[in-house]
C-alpha cells in the first residue's frame, strides 16, 4: 500500500481512507496540501513568523488525531479551517496580539514615529525590500486591531475570498451573520486606513518609506531576516481560486487589492516539520505505522 503514488493533486477522500488505513505516504500528502495555507492564515492573523509556524504545527496534530472523526457532512477542507478557527480563537495571546491596540491608539504610533530616510542608514538588505517589509508588518498590525473575531471572518472572506456559505459553515453563523460581520470589520479597517495610510488615499501624510527606519528601530522590521518575504511562493491573490467571469464587471477595491498582494510564503522547514510530526508517538500509536 505504501508503494502507492500520492501527489497534491489526489483527492482528500483518497488520502483520508488510505491515511485512516495506515498509509504514512497519504497522510503526509494530505499534510502538505494543507499546511502552508494554515500557516500563512496564522501569519496573517498573528502577524509573527515564530508564532505562526508554532500554530500551524498545533493545529496540523489536532487535525491528524481527529482525522477519524471526520464524517463528510461537509467538504473536509471546511473541516479543517473550522479546526483552524476553533484553535486560533481559543488559543493564548502571542507577543504582538498581547499588545494590540485600538485602530485610534495605531494611528497615534505610526504618527509619533518619525519621518526618516533610509538612505541616512546602511543595511544590507536593499531598501525597497526594507519598504515592502514596513508596510506588510503595518498591514499586518492593522488587522490585529480588529478582534479575533472579525480579524478570522475578514481574513477567510475577504483575503482569501471564502464564499458566505463556506465562511458561515467555518465560523459556524449564519450566512447573513457572516456577511454583516465581514461588512463590519471591512468598514472598521478600511475606513482606518482611507484617514491615514497614504497606500489608499494620497492626502495623508503617512509613508511607508518614511516610516522603515522607524520600524526597524522598534523591532517591527528585521533589516537581516525578513520575515514576510523569505520563501514566497507566490502572493495570496494567486492562490486563490478565482473564477475570472465573476470578476468580468466587478471592481476589487484598492483596500482588498494590497492585502491580497502580501506574499504567499512557504511554511518553515516543511518537510522536516512533517516528517517530525509523523514519527511522534501519538501519531504512530493513532495510525498503527512502524
Amino acid at each position: 500500500m505504501d508503494k502507492k503514488s500520492f501527489d497534491l493533486k489526489t483527492s482528500d477522500t483518497i488520502l483520508i481512507e488510505q491515511s485512516l488505513a495506515g498509509n504514512k505516504k497519504a497522510l503526509e500528502t494530505l499534510i502538505k496540501k494543507y499546511q502552508d495555507w494554515i500557516y500563512n492564515i496564522a501569519l496573517t492573523f498573528v502577524g509573527d513568523k515564530d508564532e505562526a509556524a508554532d500554530l500551524t504545527q498545533e493545529v496540523l496534530i489536532k487535525i491528524v488525531t481527529k482525522l477519524d472523526s471526520f464524517k463528510q457532512k461537509s467538504a473536509f477542507k471546511t473541516w479543517v479551517y473550522r479546526i483552524v478557527k476553533n484553535h486560533f480563537l481559543n488559543m493564548k495571546r502571542g507577543k504582538y496580539e498581547a499588545n494590540a491596540t485600538t485602530f485610534e491608539e495605531f494611528g497615534h504610533g505610526l504618527d509619533q514615529l518619525p519621518n526618516e530616510s533610509l538612505s541616512d542608514y546602511s543595511y544590507e538588505v536593499e531598501d525597497k525590500l526594507l519598504v515592502k517589509e514596513a508596510k506588510i508588518s503595518c498591514m499586518k498590525g492593522m488587522l490585529l486591531c480588529l478582534d479575533r473575531d472579525q480579524r478570522m471572518i475578514y481574513i477567510i472572506g475577504e483575503l482569501f475570498e471564502f464564499t458566505d456559505a463556506i465562511g458561515s459553515e467555518i465560523m459556524e453563523i449564519s450566512k447573513e451573520n457572516f456577511r454583516v460581520k465581514l461588512h463590519r470589520a471591512k468598514k472598521q479597517l478600511y475606513n482606518f486606513m482611507n484617514n491615514k495610510c497614504g497606500l489608499i488615499n494620497k492626502n495623508n501624510p503617512c509613508r511607508c518609506s518614511r516610516k522603515t527606519a522607524g520600524f526597524i528601530k522598534m523591532g517591527f522590521v528585521d533589516p537581516i531576516n525578513l520575515h514576510f518575504q523569505k520563501k514566497t511562493i507566490t502572493t495570496i491573490n494567486k492562490m486563490i481560486d478565482k473564477k475570472i467571469a465573476a470578476y468580468s464587471k466587478d471592481v476589487i477595491s484598492e483596500y482588498q487589492k494590497i492585502f491580497q498582494e502580501h506574499p504567499f510564503v512557504q511554511s518553515p522547514e516543511k518537510l522536516a516539520s512533517i516528517k517530525n510530526l509523523l514519527s511522534s508517538k501519538t501519531i504512530k500509536e493513532t495510525f498503527n505505522f512502524d
